[in-house]
């Protein structure tokens, strides 16, 4: 394999191929094998004397005739021979590549095409000057075995062999839209994992200049976070979403994203973060255009408690919450806990103390999964409780631990010796004034 930018060619084969070209041009369909050895001959010529626009000439002129002839076997068996050929220029191998790629769609019969391309892909392979041309054919040939062959595990496992990320020659956009058709692959194909290992091929802020690409990659990962059922992750997804200029200015595509905003950031388990989001969507103007949604989230703002029996599910979003859906079940659960949660952070802040019957008549529940929620919430660290099961008395006082403890004696013990210090001061200062 040879291709030396700086080397001048031995001899200028432009004219003799303008003529030959003619004459080859001039034969009749039939003939065209005698034109191929021609051609053939002027292939070993070009690049003996190493003419490599020449070169490039006389391959891509193969490809047309072979095309044109509807010859694919030979022309299978041509490429893997000239692309072996001791001294080949690496341009014109590129050039020849290209012009079989571009002339694939004149293939009818599919599995005669799928055969064409494995040939290039194989030619391709471990080539690092064709890695784009090999890449390209792989997405057509995924293409196919998706859309015609029905064979989405097959189509996934031969896009997703692709480096993309290492080839150096192939432009960042491009890189980015390979990645996101295997994540998508792999999200078809439920293989998540996978499609979150890739997705860490993409920088964020390399998406910036692309905001088509952004939004594809954010709606891929959000399917990611729905099926993990990470609600925080789906909000934060969304919101980037929101934030895409171009979405701004999309009055129905800015409504759809904040109501996803909305509806999942009330199944987000409580946190500083969630509860900032929560603040920041309520002061959003567009909120009071989603009613639903607005009253939602006005729910968990107001410091009231919330009737799950008198909660009203039937206006809530079908798309998320449908009873009869696997997934719509879960998240109607997962909202129940939610307010189950936000009612008795409510009440640890008004009671010091309650009684466990009052307490469970409160957030309607037994006393054993009032127990249980109270247990979760204080080693999540969100309440702080004690349940004195005899006297059936549930306290909300913050207990002092021994460290803070140990650090209120020892700051009291620093404010009485200052006290000493300072009575020891004026009995002096009496003593004088008395002499």
């Amino acid at each position: 394999m040879s291709n030396d930018p700086f080397k001048k060619p031995e001899k200028d084969f432009t004219e003799t191929l303008n003529e030959q070209f003619v004459q080859i041009d001039a034969l009749s369909k039939a003939e065209y094998k005698t034109g191929l050895d021609k051609l053939l001959l002027l292939e070993k010529q070009t690049r003996q004397a190493s003419d490599v626009a020449s070169s490039k000439r006389v391959l891509v002129k193969i490809i047309d005739v072979l095309v044109n002839a509807d010859d694919w076997p030979l022309l299978e068996e041509q490429i893997a021979q000239l692309s072996k050929k001791h001294g080949q220029l690496k341009d014109s191998i590129q050039s020849m590549m290209k012009e079989v790629i571009e002339n694939l769609d004149k293939i009818k019969d599919i599995d005669l095409k799928i055969k064409v391309i494995e040939t290039i892909r194989v030619v391709c392979e471990n080539k690092i000057f064709v890695e784009i041309e090999r890449a390209q054919v792989t997405k057509i040939l995924s293409d196919i075995l998706l859309n015609e062959k029905n064979d989405l595990d097959k189509a996934c496992e031969v896009l997703s062999e692709l480096q993309v990320e290492t080839y150096a020659s192939m432009e960042l956009e491009d890189k980015i839209k390979y990645i996101l058709e295997q994540m998508k692959l792999n999200n078809m194909r439920g293989d998540y994992q996978f499609s979150k290992i890739l997705s860490r091929k993409i920088l964020i802020r390399s998406l910036e200049k692309f905001w088509e690409l952004k939004l594809r990659y954010y709606e891929l990962i959000i399917e990611i976070a729905k099926f993990e059922n990470n609600y925080e992750d789906i909000v934060k997804y969304n919101m980037s979403i929101y934030n895409i200029p171009a979405i701004q200015g999309d009055l129905d595509g800015n409504l759809k994203y904040l109501k996803e905003i909305s509806n999942y950031l009330i199944l987000t388990p409580y946190s500083n973060l969630q509860n900032d989001l929560i603040s920041r969507v309520l002061i959003n103007k567009n909120l009071s255009k989603l009613p639903k949604e607005y009253e939602l989230i006005h729910l968990f703002t107001n410091e009231e408690i919330i009737s799950w029996k008198e909660f009203k599910t039937e206006g809530l979003n079908k798309d998320i919450f449908n009873e009869d859906t696997e997934k719509g079940k879960l998240h109607l659960e997962d909202l129940k806990k939610r307010v189950i949660e936000f009612n008795l952070r409510m009440i640890s802040k008004y009671y010091s103390s309650v009684k466990l019957d009052r307490l469970c008549e409160l957030v309607e529940l037994t006393q054993q999964e009032t127990e249980d929620y109270i247990i979760e919430l204080v080693n999540r660290g969100e309440i702080h409780s004690k349940i004195d099961r005899p006297r059936k008395i549930v306290k909300f006082i913050k207990t002092k631990s021994e460290n803070e403890l140990l650090n209120e004696w020892s700051q009291n013990i620093e404010e009485l010796l200052e006290n000493i210090e300072a009575v020891q001061h004026l009995i002096t200062k009496e003593e004088m004034m008395a002499k």
